[in-house]
């Protein structure tokens, strides 16, 4: 979790993160509630899901866990009325549940993976705005983060439909923060470059150093460093910010 200096910037306010068991939605749930929000961690590991929110309360937070899957649209409902039920509405949320796919050129790339990576990467997301926004909307308004990355503005040789997830998500984004801007919802993506998360930890050394090598900071990103820029993008400090895609790559996209 972020070890972030707590303040009171999302105090009164509840926030869901998809994904958030582990990994950036784990830092992004612990920089939330270290912000004042009340958080529901909604997880497929549901077991990791009540660890997670039991952490947050033993910190002080309110916390709650639901477990959910993105790709079934009954269970994404579910989540986020179990949030407007639990705290009493729904201010915020990070749409963050993802996986990677496996590493095949695009005619090798089998049939059910690319249906598998698209439904959760893409349709997830969409699942989880449909729901979101119209309880953000009885809230009175709020802001959503849907995690995107830089494969969002990049293409990966071997990575096909990640790729097309997330460059999906980045127009999704857009055109939902197009029709909501002027009900007090602001929508806006985060584009990761590549985090240092327990999806990397079974790399071994050779693949890791060439990730590193993509970007010019030399060194992978943290998953505190994504929930900052991510609490930023859902903060009061952002009011202006709408339908922005926002990368924090270590200068990935630079290069």
């Amino acid at each position: 979790m972020s070890s972030t200096t707590p303040t009171d910037e999302f105090a009164g306010r509840t926030a869901l993160v998809t994904g958030g068991a582990s990994g950036i939605g784990l830092a992004v749930a612990g920089r939330l509630a270290a912000g004042g929000a009340a958080v529901v961690v909604a997880d497929y590991n549901g077991e990791g899901a009540r660890e997670a929110a039991a952490g947050l309360e033993a910190s002080g937070a309110r916390a709650s866990a639901v477990t959910v899957d993105v790709t079934d649209p009954v269970s994404v409902e579910r989540a986020v009325r179990h949030a407007a039920d639990t705290f009493g509405a729904l201010h915020l949320a990070v749409n963050n549940a993802g996986i990677g796919g496996p590493s095949l050129p695009t005619g090798e790339y089998g049939v059910t993976a690319w249906q598998r990576v698209i439904d959760t990467n893409l349709n997830g997301v969409f699942y989880s705005l449909k729901y979101e926004l119209p309880a953000i909307l009885a809230a009175g308004g709020g802001a959503i983060v849907n995690m995107a990355s830089i494969l969002g503005t990049n293409g990966f040789a071997g990575s096909p439909a990640y790729v097309a997830a997330k460059h999906g998500v980045v127009g999704l984004t857009k055109t939902a923060a197009l029709e909501y801007a002027a009900q007090n919802i602001r929508v806006n993506a985060v584009g990761p470059g590549f985090i240092d998360t327990p999806l990397l930890h079974d790399t071994d050394n050779p693949a890791r150093e060439q990730l590193v090598s993509l970007h010019p900071a030399g060194r992978l990103g943290t998953a505190g460093e994504v929930a900052e820029l991510t609490a930023f993008l859902l903060s009061d400090r952002a009011s202006f910010i709408h339908g922005s895609y926002h990368l924090v790559d270590g200068g990935y996209a630079a290069r």
